[in-house]
C-alpha cells in the first residue's frame, strides 16, 4: 500500500527509502510487528555501507500504526552504542496512547472520518490482543488501574 508513496519519497529527497513489511494484527499480536521493525532497522544500520548510506542521516517515519513502530523502534535505539545514531523520527498521525480515549482530540474528532475514536479502540485491542471484548471498558477508560492513570496523568491528562 505504501511504495508508490516511498518511491516518490525516495525520488523527491534522493534518498535510500527501506519498507518494512511488518506481521500484522490481529493474526500476529504484539510485540511481533514491533520485534519486526527493530529487527529491519538493526539490520539496515548494521549493514549501511552496503546500500552506501551516510549512517549520520538515517531517519525513521511511519503512519498510523507504522508511527508508533518507529517511536518504539527510536526509543529502543537511543544511547546503543553499537549502532549509528538515528538522525530523526518522522511520525505521521501516530497512534501513540493507548491509555486515555476520552482526551479532548479524541472528544473533538470522535466523529472525523476515517479514524473513529470507537475504531482506533478497537484496532488498538486487535494489536495488543486480538480480541475486542472490552471495547466498553476502553472507551470508558476503566481498564487502566487508579494508581497507572495517576502515575501518567502528568502525560497523559486534558491539562
Amino acid at each position: 500500500t505504501h511504495e508508490e508513496l516511498c518511491r516518490f519519497i525516495a525520488r523527491e529527497s534522493e534518498s535510500v527509502v527501506v519498507s518494512v513489511g511488518y506481521r500484522l494484527a490481529p493474526e500476529h499480536k504484539y510485540p511481533a510487528a514491533y520485534e519486526d521493525c527493530l529487527s529491519a532497522t538493526q539490520h539496515f544500520l548494521q549493514h549501511l555501507q552496503h546500500y552506501a548510506v551516510d549512517p549520520a542521516r538515517v531517519t525513521v517515519c511511519g503512519d498510523s500504526a507504522g508511527g508508533n513502530l518507529a517511536a518504539a523502534v527510536s526509543q529502543s535505539l537511543a544511547g546503543r552504542p553499537d549502532l549509528p545514531r538515528l538522525r530523526a523520527q518522522i511520525l505521521i498521525y501516530p497512534g501513540l496512547q493507548a491509555l486515555d480515549f476520552n482526551l479532548p482530540s479524541y472528544q473533538q474528532n470522535r466523529g472525523v472520518p476515517l479514524l473513529f475514536r470507537e475504531r482506533a479502540a478497537f484496532y488498538m485491542l486487535q494489536y495488543l490482543n486480538g480480541n475486542a471484548a472490552k471495547l466498553e471498558e476502553v472507551l470508558e477508560g476503566s481498564h487502566i488501574p487508579v494508581d497507572i492513570k495517576l502515575k501518567y496523568s502528568k502525560w497523559v491528562s486534558a491539562d
